[in-house]
């Protein structure tokens, strides 16, 4: 079985791939740089370690030294600036214009098509055809607006079906430039003849994208497969005027159209801003570096190494990965490897992204998540990365906490953390809205529940308040709806929420952050009273996470229940600490008497209609499942794969200081008083005639 060879960044994707047993790329002709062999496939080294860097591992001051005359190199790099680029065209009306009539013309007919369709009644019957002229303008248009349709083709609640397949060939298949302008590009950013960097580079581009083309060659130095990528000729020029007129046209919407409530300007002004990172390459290299060093130390995520030396702001030259695109599952399939498996993989490291560190990958569509030989999922295209605020990222899982509790009015409270809402905007009518919207969707259970169909039936509420979506939030629902939909290909049951839960429980039940540490109480204790049920659910979903520790869980709970202003937490876990141990105790004795012989139990309860304790039969089955119930919790926690008895050991030691003694006490004290009232409630009880054992 051949191995596809594929090394996809910033945008970049494979335009020469053939369906077969597995996957292959067309050979292209290999423009000779001297006398060494021609391209060959990459692949690991002989003792099966990974392609080294082109600095020794030990030696980071010279690799450091090698960013830093990359940076240099890129000093002149264009940043977005919505003030020069008015003052660059807004003295160019004739060119303004020009572009604008283009613009309009090509988008024009294209909705004069719809208009017609819609009266014809052939709206549905011709969507294909024009999800396929949508795909074409977008080309012929140019840069941006392929970008905008990469965009959209992600964007299922935006697109039917027919244009989100259509829109995502943009992805694949691009024009190309002419490689002698690439080549002279690689010369001028180097400042080197192109002979002395490479033995051999391929005469044509393995792939095109938007901004760029990727070309297939091997280190002079040291006869390394890498992918190097070169940008477009003349794209600042194209992007800067275009990003001129759509702004232009944003100014125009936020003043005349009422039911968009977005700042419509500053959308396109952060879209603009993400666009023009992407066109500094040397950033997208220290994007990758960042994510690598935050997320590779995961033994199924494989992100490619930089090479310095031979990278500038328009040239990037990176590790060569075998692997195939996620979206091919046959070829996947081939391998001995599952969609599925991968696809969670990506949803871990995607909540970790999201939820840990805040840094994440802000465009992962097919053509960026790579299927490795070894079942790793590589990770490509650093260019559009986003982060999330520090306090976002708790008030996420905060707010996951009271949707599963259905605590509406804290959900409205969140979206100020969310910073969806100004402070003085009262939520109080939100409150019903989203009551109406999560009571019925939540009749499904978490495995049952779609992403999609969650974010859709969000999105309406926030249509109809003055919400303001941050860029960030968008990105992330972007995120994992195109991951939910990569898994629907192989597994049309998939639900993303599902397999996203046992991350949300290990946090929960782990996580020292006191904004998590609260959400937990909230959801464990409510009305006084603890909910052992929501406790052994969540170490059912934790145990799911491959990092969840035992001995970590419920550490956060316990450091809080005997800090300064823990009184009231330790007064409710002292009369649940009482409850469990009259259960425990009373369970045992009703145990002892059932598995008595007949005779023994008649001179236990020596007249007494009750049996051998004083309760009807609903408080004692009552007190029987409650001590179930924390047996089967001990039970997780005790056969998880990492448990040591050794974690319960910093619990005796907190209950050996003065609070923690203070605490024992007070239960002692409470179980004393329960079991010695039960006992007087026996003993007091008037004998009747037996009428049946416990």
């Amino acid at each position: 079985m051949a191995a596809m060879n594929l090394l996809v960044s910033a945008g970049v994707h494979y335009s020469c791939l053939k369906p077969g047993n597995g996957f292959s790329i067309s050979k292209p002709k290999v423009y000779k740089l001297g006398p060494r062999a021609a391209l060959v496939e990459a692949g690991p080294r002989p003792d099966g370690s990974p392609l080294a860097l082109q600095v020794s591992r030990g030696d980071l001051a010279a690799e450091l030294q090698a960013e830093a005359r990359a940076m240099a190199r890129a000093a002149n790099a264009s940043v977005y600036s919505p003030e020069l680029l008015a003052k660059k065209y807004g003295s160019r009306p004739v060119q303004a214009v020009q572009r604008t009539l283009e613009i309009l013309v090509a988008l024009g007919s294209f909705g004069t098509k719809l208009l017609l369709d819609q009266r014809n009644g052939t709206l549905d019957r011709n969507k294909r055809q024009r999800a396929i002229e949508l795909r074409s303008i977008f080309t012929r248009l140019g840069p941006t607006f392929v970008k905008l349709g990469q965009g959209l083709s992600t964007r299922p609640d935006l697109c039917p079906p027919e244009y989100l397949e259509e829109l995502a060939e943009l992805q694949d298949a691009l024009p190309t430039f002419p490689d002698a302008d690439a080549f002279s590009c690689i010369e001028t950013e180097l400042g080197m003849p192109i002979e002395s960097i490479f033995s051999s580079i391929s005469a044509s581009p393995i792939a095109a994208a938007s901004l760029g083309q990727v070309y297939k060659a091997k280190l002079k130095y040291s006869g390394q497969t890498v992918a190097v990528k070169v940008q477009r000729p003349g794209i600042e020029e194209a992007i800067g005027l275009d990003f001129y007129l759509i702004r232009g046209l944003g100014f125009l919407i936020n003043k005349y159209v009422d039911f968009i409530t977005s700042d419509v300007v500053a959308l396109i002004d952060e879209f603009a801003r993400r666009v023009y990172q992407e066109l500094n390459y040397v950033q997208e290299g220290q994007n990758a570096k960042k994510f690598k060093t935050l997320y590779a130390d995961k033994e199924d995520i494989l992100v490619p190494d930089i090479y310095w030396n031979y990278t500038s702001g328009k040239v990037l030259t990176m590790e060569w990965v075998n692997g195939v695109k996620l979206n091919q599952q046959a070829a996947i399939e081939s391998q001995g490897l599952k969609v599925i498996d991968l696809v969670t993989t990506g949803i871990q490291c995607s909540l970790r992204q999201l939820l840990e560190h805040g840094y994440f990958h802000a465009d992962p569509h097919p053509g960026n998540l790579l299927a490795t030989p070894e079942g790793k999922l590589a990770f490509l295209d650093f260019g559009m990365m986003s982060e999330t605020p520090e306090d976002a990222r708790s008030a996420i899982i905060g707010h996951v906490v009271h949707m599963v509790n259905r605590d509406y009015e804290a959900m409205a409270r969140d979206y100020y953390a969310l910073d969806f809402l100004a402070t003085n905007v009262d939520v109080s009518p939100i409150v019903p809205a989203l009551r109406d919207f999560f009571d019925d969707a939540l009749n499904y259970t978490v495995s049952e529940l779609n992403f999609k169909t969650l974010v859709d039936g969000l999105g309406n509420v926030l249509y109809q308040y003055p919400f303001n979506v941050p860029a960030y939030y968008a990105l992330i629902l972007r995120s994992l709806t195109v991951l939910e939909g990569l898994a629907l290909y192989a597994d049309p049951n998939f639900k993303v929420l599902a397999a996203s839960y046992p991350y949300f429980a290990k946090r929960l039940l782990t996580d020292p952050n006191p904004y998590l540490r609260d959400a937990l109480v909230e959801l464990l204790f409510k009305d006084g009273r603890f909910r052992w049920n929501r406790l052994e659910d969540l170490l059912i979903e934790g145990r799911k996470d491959r990092d969840f520790s035992a001995k970590d869980a419920l550490q956060p709970v316990l450091k809080l229940l005997l800090a300064p202003d823990g009184e009231e937490l330790r007064t409710l876990t002292i009369k649940e600490a009482v409850r469990v141990t009259e259960a425990v105790i009373l369970g045992s004795v009703a145990d002892t008497y059932n598995s008595a012989p007949s005779f023994v139990q008649t001179l236990l309860i020596n007249g007494n209609g009750n049996g051998a304790l004083a309760m009807n039969s609903a408080d004692l089955e009552a007190m029987m499942e409650l001590r179930n119930q924390v047996f089967r919790i001990w039970g997780l926690l005790s056969s998880s794969e990492n448990f040591d008895p050794a974690f319960l050991q910093p619990i005796l030691q907190v209950l050996q200081q003065p609070e923690g003694r203070s605490l024992g006490g007070r239960v002692v004290s409470g179980i004393t008083q329960r079991l010695a009232a039960r006992l007087l409630q026996q003993l007091l009880r008037t004998p009747t005639v037996p009428a049946s054992s416990l």
